[in-house]
């Protein structure tokens, strides 16, 4: 093959240096505009993962790399003067300096021509010489921009700012050192990569950037290799304790804001994009060099394996982008929640720390207590001591309290439209479907939507409490739930609004039926999607007949027993297309600005808890987002849990969309959890309420870091409880828990422990004269001279 690789950096050097390891016959040429010695950046990390497919692949330059390592295990954390260190990690550094030599070399050595100091051919010179031309050109790829239309890039610039530096100061460890200023929160990235240097990473908000007078040099075109010298200074003199009297180290070091790089392609015809060209990750989950470093193996593989170039690529994209975009989902976690750091500068020190660690959903408590038990063993007594609770208890089986309903641990069967009534009347199908989860071990069971009115169903299989048929129902529900079980049992109530009269789930989701249609109604005459109802826009006699439904089917709940009561104002139903703009155009006092746009739920959920008894909650839940341009966002999310908390919402139930068909969710593990997270800090816990979290969550590793970073305070789990009804108490014999937290219906007791399988039920002998002390944390420090060693 003839190669032409655009870009001389980590990842189109390597690539070459592959492909000519494969087979010396390929004719391969890299551009590279910058000079050999000329790098920018200091050092860069790698997993062992990465580090064992380079041994794998090419054992020169992994060796060449091995020798060059920093090596430790521990992460310091020092958060406004308390310091902390976790171990068990494992890290490997080095200069990128260092690393271009080492596959400047390996290239050279193989045959591969470069040519320095030289800006590459256009690309359509190069398409038809060449069978491959591949884009290692960098975040600022003329060759993407170039093809634009092929590639569909998106490019996402965040708002921090951030300055890359580096010290003398020698780390022997990852270093989070995170400072309190009086313009606001600080933090710096910090690693050692060799035995004279570490990389020294400033960030901040950018109002703190402005506060701290770090402006002063914005809109100044600094030229290639100059770096901001007065913000530098800046820099020293603000974090003069954390550089120890050592010196901060420049190379074109200037403030900037980091940007998420996505394709909706990587390739087009014989051009293909690799590293920061097709895809970039925050930095504080690691580096973009061990990105480019795993593609260029990959599709050197994929090349290969392939006869042809496009099977080539297209493999190469099919097996590459699941793992860039998980890497991209946890970089988004993670950069999201440095911009709002500022948001826990009042949690407890040890909670900072184990939030900050868990920030990006790949490491968890569970990690954590393989890793470093100690820690583990210091975050789980802390968060039951700052409650007094019991200390023995995971923390999903800590008891808690929504407005005075004590639960008897932190898990809620999250509420899922069953469609199985009769006439809106619950049958034996609730009784045991709500009933097995009660016995399962949750602490609060939640029903379905249950509808105000024969028009406020779904389908016509929802459930209702529109008269006393349906409210004696649900009293068999509600008690063999107190009947049978310790766990409590709230009752959802709701108006579908505009997504009614519709098939039931399984025949048809959204579809309008195809006979005995009723009339659905709404904020505004706006349909769902494309070939749903079209409402009929709500006139202030209809609101005031639905405040009355709610009313009469909240008084029914409290007679059927139920313990607490949430008002559906998500999912795009009635009082959430009230919420979102995307549903509510109206030009009167109900509609306009979020104000408006409030005043209809909330006047339906006070006359909701005015109805319902004063001693038993009332929560809400909400979309936190609409996932939707022009919709609401997790702003107005804020605004909109600060309005129900205020009218006496005991709790707020953090979902997100479904408020229009044209939404582009971001799913992936605990999505949601962050705007439950935002909503408890700046809301629910001040106000003295709770927020429950919702969405993608499904074990109890998720439920206890959710829980213990101070995330939420309740976890709500809707097809984990599918999947198995029993969940809550399989979890807590598989964490060997015991207690109130979980008790097991009598019946049930002889299941407490796991059954044996074949690879548990035979009995070992003892074979080693002297027993295992417990283990503790491995904690290895870099200090210098280790390599050299």
């Amino acid at each position: 093959m003839r190669i032409a690789i655009v870009g001389g950096g980590p990842g189109g050097l390597y690539l070459a240096a592959l492909m000519k390891q494969l087979d010396p016959g390929h004719e391969i040429t890299v551009w590279e505009r910058n000079a050999p010695d000329d790098t920018f950046g200091f050092g860069v990390v790698f997993s062992d993962e990465t580090l064992g497919g380079i041994e794998n692949a090419d054992t020169v330059v992994h060796e060449a790399m091995e020798s060059r390592f920093a090596r430790w295990t521990d992460i310091d954390i020092e958060f406004d003067g308390h310091p902390f260190t976790v171990g068990g990690q494992g890290f490997a550094a080095m200069a990128r300096k260092d690393l271009l030599h080492i596959l400047q070399e390996r290239a050279a050595e193989l045959g591969v021509t470069v040519h320095y100091r030289t800006l590459a051919p256009d690309v359509d010179e190069l398409r038809p010489s060449y069978d491959l031309v591949v884009a290692a050109d960098g975040i600022n790829s003329a060759v993407r921009t170039k093809y634009a239309d092929a590639f569909v890039p998106s490019l996402d610039q965040r708002t921090n700012k951030y300055m890359w530096l580096g010290t003398d100061r020698v780390f022997e460890a990852f270093q989070f050192l995170v400072k309190q200023t009086e313009f606001g929160t600080m933090q710096i990235h910090g690693y050692p990569f060799s035995d004279g240097g570490s990389t020294f990473i400033v960030e901040m908000a950018e109002d703190v950037w402005r506060g701290a007078g770090l402006d002063s040099t914005e809109g100044t075109q600094f030229p290639p290799g100059v770096s901001d010298e007065d913000s530098v200074a800046r820099i020293r003199e603000i974090f003069a304790g954390e550089l120890a009297g050592h010196n901060l180290l420049t190379n074109n070091s200037r403030w900037l804001n980091f940007t998420t790089v996505r394709n909706e392609r990587w390739h087009h015809h014989n051009v293909v994009l690799l590293g920061d060209a097709a895809h970039t990750a925050h930095f504080s989950i690691g580096s973009g060099t061990k990105l480019a470093m795993e593609d260029a193996l990959a599709l050197a593989a994929c090349l290969h394996e392939h006869p042809t170039v496009d099977m080539a690529l297209t493999a190469y994209e099919t097996e590459r982008r699941p793992v860039v975009e998980s890497t991209q989902r946890a970089a988004q976690a993670s950069l999201e929640w440095f911009e709002n750091i500022g948001r826990y500068a009042g949690q407890d020190p040890a909670q900072f720390c184990f939030n900050l660690l868990t920030r990006s959903r790949r490491i968890t408590f569970d990690n954590l207590k393989d890793r470093d038990p100690g820690f583990a063993d210091l975050i789980e007594r802390g968060f039951a001591n700052a409650q007094s609770l019991p200390e023995s208890a995971p923390a999903m089986f800590q008891p808690f309290s929504v407005g005075g309903l004590e639960l008897k641990n932190r898990i809620v069967v999250s509420p899922m439209d069953m469609y199985s009534a009769v006439d809106g009347v619950p049958d034996d199908f609730h009784v045991v479907h709500l009933g097995s989860k009660a016995l399962g071990g949750a602490g609060l069971v939640m029903t379905e939507m249950v509808c105000v009115s024969p028009e406020a169903r779904i389908t016509p299989g929802c459930t209702g409490l529109w008269n006393d048929t349906q409210r004696e129902a649900w009293t068999r529900v509600t008690s063999f739930v107190h009947d049978r079980s310790t766990a409590k049992i709230g009752l959802q109530l709701g108006h579908s609004g505009r997504k009614g009269s519709t098939r039931l789930m399984w025949e048809g989701i959204d579809e309008p039926l195809d006979a005995d249609n009723w009339e659905v109604v709404g904020p505004s005459s706006l349909p769902y999607g494309t070939g749903c109802h079209v409402p009929r826009e709500m006139t202030r006699a209809d609101m005031d007949a639905v405040v009355a439904d709610f009313v009469s089917a909240a008084r029914r709940g409290a007679d059927a027993g139920f313990d607490l009561l949430e008002v559906h104002a998500a999912h795009g139903y009635l009082l959430s297309s009230f919420l979102s703009p995307v549903a509510n155009h109206r030009t009167d006092e109900y509609g306009g600005d979020l104000a408006n746009r409030l005043r209809f739920p909330l006047e339906v959920f006070d006359a909701v808890r005015s109805a319902f008894p004063a001693d038993r909650p009332v929560t809400v839940r909400i979309s936190a987002t609409d996932w939707t341009p022009d919709g609401n966002t997790e702003h107005d999310a804020v605004e909109i849990a600060r309005a129900f908390v205020t009218h006496g919402a005991a709790a707020v139930d953090v979902s997100s969309g479904q408020v229009t068909k044209d939404e582009k969710p971001a799913y992936g593990r605990s999505y949601q959890t962050p705007f439950a997270d935002r909503i408890r800090h700046e809301v629910a816990a001040p106000a003295g309420a709770a927020v429950i979290a919702v969405g993608a969550i499904s074990s109890y590793d998720d439920v206890n870091s959710i829980l213990l970073a101070g995330r939420a305070d309740l976890c709500a789990l809707g097809r984990t409880h599918l999947y198995n009804p029993q969940w809550t108490l399989q979890a807590a014999a598989e964490q060997e828990y015991r207690g109130a937290g979980a008790d097991w219906p009598a019946q049930f007791a002889a299941g407490r422990r796991k059954p044996p399988t074949s690879r548990t039920d035979a009995v070992r002998p003892r074979l080693a004269l002297l027993r295992e002390t417990p283990r503790d944390a491995v904690h290895l420090r870099w200090t210098p001279g280790r390599a050299a060693e």
